[in-house]
């Protein structure tokens, strides 16, 4: 739990001039091969909220982040079924703070899996944890807990996290048979809509990183 709140406040210290998160329904999504989405699993029970933060619900973050995994994967139409697994480690969803002095932005931790239907095995050995953070609107930088409810600071990070976790999957083709080179080009463009939209990747040092639970 110390490791998560000062990743938190760490968090809170970046001003990530970010754009909005836009709707995967608007975007083209990039080619995945083979990849057809069967089940998609997310669950919140041992989540843990790292304060300052607002009040959300595994619940509340279970449908959320399940809308928004389905609305970026459910298009797909290849021959091969596969299941994403995600669990809810951790999240803080901004408070209002001074703007330019303290203008905290929203985190959001999970633990993505993807299992092959037909081999009835998970492609992985251990959970990708990824670390979501949610950027600010591009006319602002002021911390998302004056500018956006609670419901949107939720459903930004939920649709921030489905295309981290597309990225992730991306970054490993066998797992669907796609192209190398298309998955590496696609990889590219997909890491600068991240960059764009969370703002620079931030590398954080061992002792600041959540564990898995």
């Amino acid at each position: 739990m110390r490791a998560l709140t000062r990743l938190a406040v760490l968090g809170f210290a970046l001003l990530l001039g970010a754009c909005a998160s836009t709707d995967p329904l608007e975007e083209e999504l990039p080619d995945m091969g083979d990849f057809r989405l069967a089940y998609n699993i997310v669950v919140a029970e041992n989540m843990q909220q790292v304060p300052p933060s607002r009040n959300a619900t595994p619940e509340e973050w279970t449908e959320v982040l399940t809308a928004e995994i389905d609305r970026r994967f459910a298009g797909y139409d290849g021959d091969r079924l596969y299941h994403i697994a995600i669990n809810i480690d951790a999240y803080s969803l901004a408070v209002p703070g001074i703007p330019i002095v303290l203008s905290p932005k929203s985190i959001l931790v999970i633990s993505a899996n993807v299992w092959d239907d037909e081999l009835q095995a998970k492609l992985h050995e251990e959970p990708r944890q990824l670390i979501i953070f949610e950027g600010t609107s591009a006319q602002s930088i002021i911390g998302s807990g004056l500018t956006r409810s609670r419901e949107e600071q939720m459903q930004v990070l939920a649709r921030n996290a489905a295309r981290r976790v597309q990225l992730w999957m991306l970054e490993n083709p066998d797992w669907f048979s796609i192209d190398a080179e298309t998955a590496a080009a696609n990889a590219a463009a997909l890491a600068a809509e991240v960059e764009a939209v969370e703002g620079p990747a931030v590398e954080l040092p061992v002792e600041l990183q959540p564990e898995l639970p």
